[in-house]
């Protein structure tokens, strides 16, 4: 039996707790760690796409003078007019041909002359062609051509050739040789504006020709329901003797444009700047 003497139990007791007092307290130091150092990430660029300029190319096989490119006003006026204009005086002379035929009929019928079954005929192609009902009586449908088989003086539509299409530098005019901004509403029948709404669905006419696009001017002009007017303004100095002005007859031109009266007002100043340069004749 061991016997544990009480001194020596209280002294070891003691040294125990001393060494729990000198230890306790560095138990709940906070542990130190290293300062790690910072993880940089590096981002590769972002890669922009090359935006590759589509070079739009011409409808057609006409080559256009650099209009853009002649700086001098003046030259740029000439050689415009000069090229545009041969194809406004042949159809303008195709168009007189047509009516000088309307005329002759009607003071035939007049005289109660009978048709010719090619002369039927011709009225009911032109009435087709002029958007004339064929439900009025002839003599009726010979007088509504009349109204509508007949040209424009060719200032007004040079000035209105130069002021739609920016002096031959617009999109539509190198691309479609479109000088006047016609439209068309068949999928494919021309360009697309850029600027066009969401929902429409019209282009702008594109031709093969210049003759051809002022062809379809004209018809647009003598056809459309918009510019009855225009043909009204036209009819009537015809039945006073009175040359056809390009400035009387161009304020039938308000609906052409949506700025109106405004773009009206524009043309007539246009004619009398640039008279010298269009060599104005009576048609």
């Amino acid at each position: 039996m061991i016997i544990i003497n009480k001194q020596y139990l209280l002294g070891l007791i003691f040294i125990v707790l001393l060494g729990i007092g000198l230890i306790a307290p560095f138990t709940f130091l906070p542990v130190q760690v290293k300062n790690k150092a910072p993880v940089i990430v590096v981002e590769e660029p972002k890669k922009v796409p090359k935006v590759v300029k589509v070079i739009e190319q011409p409808l057609h096989d006409v080559v256009l003078p650099d209009f853009a490119s002649i700086r001098d006003v003046k030259e740029k006026k000439k050689q415009f007019f000069a090229f545009i204009k041969p194809a406004i005086l042949a159809e303008n002379e195709s168009i007189l041909t047509l009516r000088n035929e309307v005329e002759r009929l009607i003071a035939q019928l007049t005289l109660e002359q009978p048709f010719t079954e090619q002369e039927h005929s011709f009225v009911a192609d032109l009435s087709k062609q002029y958007r004339v009902s064929k439900k009025f009586s002839l003599l009726r449908q010979l007088y509504e051509l009349q109204l509508k088989v007949d040209v424009i003086p060719s200032a007004l539509i040079l000035v209105q050739a130069a002021n739609e299409s920016a002096w031959g530098t617009s999109r539509f005019a190198r691309i479609g040789l479109n000088f006047f901004g016609v439209w068309c509403y068949k999928k494919g029948c021309g360009m697309v504006p850029s600027g066009r709404n969401v929902g429409a669905k019209h282009e702008v006419a594109a031709y093969s020709s210049v003759k051809q696009g002022v062809a379809r001017y004209l018809k647009n002009i003598n056809t459309n329901s918009a510019y009855m007017v225009f043909r009204t303004i036209r009819g009537q100095l015809r039945e006073q003797g009175q040359p056809l002005s390009p400035e009387i007859l161009a304020t039938g031109l308000i609906p052409y444009s949506e700025r109106g009266t405004d773009y009206v007002l524009e043309l007539t100043e246009m004619i009398r700047h640039n008279r010298r340069y269009l060599a104005l004749n009576v048609d």
